[in-house]
């Protein structure tokens, strides 16, 4: 691979981590709108989130993960996954501590930025793919922003500056993808699989839950709109 095509894959990886942080400064814009639309909104947002996700796992995730595996591999990354995100909501919610949009937020990035890497060094599209997950981040930057600014135990600065730090591990796992990982597809796939199994989790768990809002039917269509934006996406990569 060509050092400029390197440098474009760090760039896509790079772009695409950076709509963390940029999820989280849309979620220090408060009190904009009246209290009801506010809180209508951030419902909304939180359901595009979960759409997004949802659709890693559908379109992205398990699609590539089920590619290299046994049906029992398959099954053991799948269910290790959400065991293991299990055990760590358990351990957080012991310590009185709620990270879970935090979490599979990352849980879905490093899986995808894995896979930038694998895409461009077999040939494949990757800034469609790119986009994708970017369009992904922003509404979970935003969730995770709001969830971690509840709990007061950092600063909207400290927050922001932690998922800026946190984009940068984008281009890291996008080489790993590429100079490591290419030449072991079970390896990625299993990855993929325990991703999705962690983030299916938390969705049933942890999100799902939070979007409803008595006497409110709009913020369900965020999810529809997030789960569309990914299927887009997908058609998109799928195509070129």
């Amino acid at each position: 691979m060509t050092d400029p095509a390197i440098y474009t894959l760090l760039i896509i990886a790079l772009c695409a981590g950076l709509a963390m942080p940029a999820g989280a400064l849309l979620g220090c814009v408060e009190r904009v709108f009246p209290a009801w639309l506010d809180e209508e909104l951030r419902h909304g947002i939180l359901a595009m989130g979960a759409g997004a996700l949802m659709s890693a796992v559908a379109l992205v995730l398990v699609p590539e993960g089920v590619k290299a595996l046994s049906v029992t591999a398959a099954s053991a990354s799948f269910l290790t996954g959400s065991l293991a995100f299990m055990g760590l909501d358990i351990w957080l919610a012991k310590h009185q501590f709620s990270a879970s949009q935090l979490v599979s937020m990352l849980i879905d990035f490093i899986p995808e930025s894995i896979a930038l890497g694998t895409a461009a060094a077999i040939g494949s599209g990757s800034v469609l793919l790119g986009l994708l997950v970017a369009v992904q981040n922003f509404p979970e930057g935003f969730n995770a922003f709001r969830e971690l600014k509840e709990q007061g135990h950092f600063s909207e600065r400290k927050i922001i500056s932690l998922f800026t730090l946190m984009a940068f591990s984008g281009p890291v796992m996008a080489l790993i993808g590429f100079y490591w990982l290419a030449d072991y597809p079970a390896i990625i796939s299993a990855i993929m699989l325990f991703a999705a199994g962690g983030i299916l989790y938390s969705l049933l768990q942890d999100i799902a839950p939070q979007v409803k809002m008595d006497n409110h039917w709009a913020p369900p269509l965020g999810g529809v709109l997030g789960f569309l934006i990914g299927l887009l996406g997908y058609m998109l990569e799928s195509s070129s």
